[in-house]
């Protein structure tokens, strides 16, 4: 399953705002998973969790030794992951249809596991604000099949996104969404990126101070498949999984620059001491490559 080869990057500049470079070479991690997602980075452990969902696992890369094992099996069919504010692993789990929180000595805790009495979906990505909620999107891809979950029927009828505070019911914050998938929070927090599948568009929300959104304007659309998961640099920038590699996009929605990788990308998160490690989830594989610009802090580092 550990792989030591690369591959020649392929940075494209589309426009001269990407300013981005990096590496000659692209590192392809490790290899052998059946569809690879969810990739979040410890910055205290070194190290990086990714989930393999239709093997119901979540898989752990040592950024020290470079090893690669099994974190947690069975694992819910986790999809996305994040960290909060005490570095704990909040984790959404499409097989069991939850958002949990991993405490410190390996207990878990439910942070939602429905609206109005009725059961989620199948929670696939999840970010956090500043002020400590957990926000996320609920799309059915863990219960149409048995591939990446468990065949069930939605209770809810619908695909939204959800703002939780731990300890009380979710508020749907985005109700018109067909297939939510990745989500992203601007540097300052005034703005919520929103990753729909199946319409194959990104959408930018303006925050509330109350913790709501407004607007809702597509930002971008995708001629590479669909988008997935997004991330955010240090300058604003989004970055968006699709099908031939990584876009990244100006805020006023002009794509400045692509990293294409041979393999679809599910998914991505900045890591590494100085956030400036890319990690790419790439159906069986997760790649990395050494950028000249940084991720964005996490949201509990910028108060």
């Amino acid at each position: 399953m550990l792989a030591t080869d690369t591959i020649p990057a392929q940075l494209v500049t589309l426009d001269p705002r990407f300013d981005c470079n990096g590496d000659e070479r692209v590192q392809r991690l490790f290899t052998g998973a059946r569809w690879l997602e969810g990739p979040v980075y410890h910055p205290a452990g070194r190290y990086l969790l990714c989930s393999d969902i239709p093997n119901d696992r979540i898989l752990r890369w040592d950024e020290t030794t470079g090893t690669v094992g099994v974190f947690r099996q069975p694992a819910g069919h986790t999809n996305g992951h994040t960290l909060d504010g005490q570095g704990r692993l909040v984790s959404c789990e499409q097989g069991n249809r939850r958002v949990t929180r991993t405490e410190h000595d390996g207990t878990v805790t439910v942070l939602a596991d429905n609206w109005q009495g009725k059961r989620l979906n199948s929670p696939n990505d999840v970010v956090l604000h500043s002020d400590g909620s957990v926000w996320f999107t609920d799309p059915p891809y863990g219960i149409t099949s048995d591939y990446e979950g468990n065949r069930g029927d939605s209770e809810i009828g619908a695909c939204h996104v959800y703002r939780v505070v731990p300890g009380r019911q979710p508020e749907a914050v985005v109700l018109d969404a067909e297939r939510p998938n990745g989500l992203a929070f601007s540097p300052d927090e005034q703005r919520l990126y929103l990753a729909d599948t199946r319409r194959k568009h990104i959408r930018v929300f303006d925050v509330t101070a109350e913790g709501g959104l407004t607007g809702g304007e597509v930002l971008a659309e995708c001629d590479a498949g669909s988008f997935d998961g997004l991330r955010v640099d240090d300058r604003g920038m989004i970055w968006a999984a699709a099908h031939d590699g990584v876009h990244c996009y100006h805020p006023d929605g002009t794509r400045l620059g692509r990293i294409l990788l041979p393999e679809i990308v599910s998914n991505l998160v900045f890591g590494g001491p100085k956030r400036n490690l890319l990690f790419m989830t790439a159906t069986t594989s997760v790649y990395v490559i050494r950028l000249t610009v940084n991720g964005a802090r996490p949201p509990w580092a910028t108060r």
